[in-house]
Parts: structure tokens; C-alpha cells; sequence
């Protein structure tokens, strides 16, 4: 009967409503930024004092690729799953942003044998026995010795950052 084939019908059409709108939801990339993805922020990262240490405020976003490991990796997991304009307030433990405060990086050289004058704060690039390089930080000068500090600046800190997610390049 025709009322037969109108319900058949009817419910085709349902079914494929139903089909499409799965389809979407899942394909639909609503996952916000995932890694591999190239994405571009604007933030400001300030210490427990509320000092600010860094911020992109007033120039071009930071571009990065997620989970490449070019940010700190609580930077990374703060912006995976974010979608565009999304804003964010996170905060990081040292283990999260730049590590514990090591004291075994810190260490005294003779004067004499680095055949240089150096002042308090000025950085020096040295290499490790493995071949690595660091950026270590002079913090105190003496006539004998000087003592240098090769953890970084922001080691053994907690951070706060407020990200707000620019755009997303999704990966190939």
C-alpha cells in the first residue's frame, strides 16, 4: 500500500538524517588542536608574585608545533585539545615547565684557567663532556674564582600562563 511504502520512506530518510549527523560529529575536527598540529598563541606567563617573566602581548603570536617538543611540556599538554579563541589560565610545576632547581649545576671555576673577564649576570655558553651545550649564569666573581649557575632561569618555579589559542594549521 502506498501508506506502507510513505513509512518506509520516511524511515530511509531518517536513518540516513541520523547517518549524516554521525558522520559529521566525528569527522568534524572538534577535537581543538592535536599534535602535529602548527599552532600560534598569544600568552602571558607570570610567577607566583604575579610577576610577569614573558608575554607575546604587543607582537607577533608564538608559532610551534604541538608535541614536537619545541614548548615546555606543560605548555603543550595546557594547549592540546584547545580549539581557535579559546583562552586558557593554567599553571605549571616546575616538573611541568623548566624542572626542579638542581644545585649540582651549580659550580666554581678557577679564574686564571678560563683565560676571560666576567661579570656577575653575564651568560656563558659551555659545553658538557657529552657534547651538549648550556647556558650558564655567572653569580659570583671573586679574584680567585667565579661560580656559575647552569639551571635555567625559571627552574624550580611554579608558572602561571594565560594562553589564548590563535590559529590551527592541522598536520599533513
Amino acid at each position: 500500500s502506498c501508506y506502507n511504502q510513505c513509512m518506509k520512506m520516511q524511515r530511509t530518510i531518517l536513518l540516513c538524517i541520523l547517518l549524516l549527523a554521525t558522520v559529521s560529529i566525528i569527522g568534524c575536527g572538534g577535537g581543538g588542536a592535536q599534535d602535529g598540529d602548527r599552532v600560534s598563541v598569544h600568552y602571558t606567563g607570570t610567577l607566583n608574585d604575579g610577576s610577569v617573566f614573558d608575554s607575546s602581548v604587543g607582537r607577533a603570536p608564538l608559532e610551534f608545533v604541538l608535541g614536537a617538543g619545541e614548548m615546555i611540556p606543560g605548555f603543550d599538554k595546557a594547549v592540546r585539545g584547545m580549539k581557535v579563541g579559546q583562552t586558557k589560565k593554567v599553571t605549571l610545576s616546575p616538573d611541568e615547565a623548566y624542572g626542579p632547581y638542581d644545585p649540582d649545576l651549580v659550580f666554581m671555576a678557577i679564574r686564571d684557567k678560563l683565560g676571560l673577564e666576567v661579570q656577575v649576570g653575564q651568560q656563558l655558553r659551555l659545553q658538557t663532556e657529552n657534547g651538549k651545550t648550556v647556558i650558564a649564569t655567572v653569580t659570583q666573581v671573586t679574584e680567585e674564582n667565579i661560580t656559575v649557575d647552569a639551571n635555567h632561569a625559571l627552574a624550580g618555579q611554579e608558572l602561571t600562563f594565560e594562553i589564548e589559542l590563535m590559529t590551527i594549521e592541522p598536520a599533513n
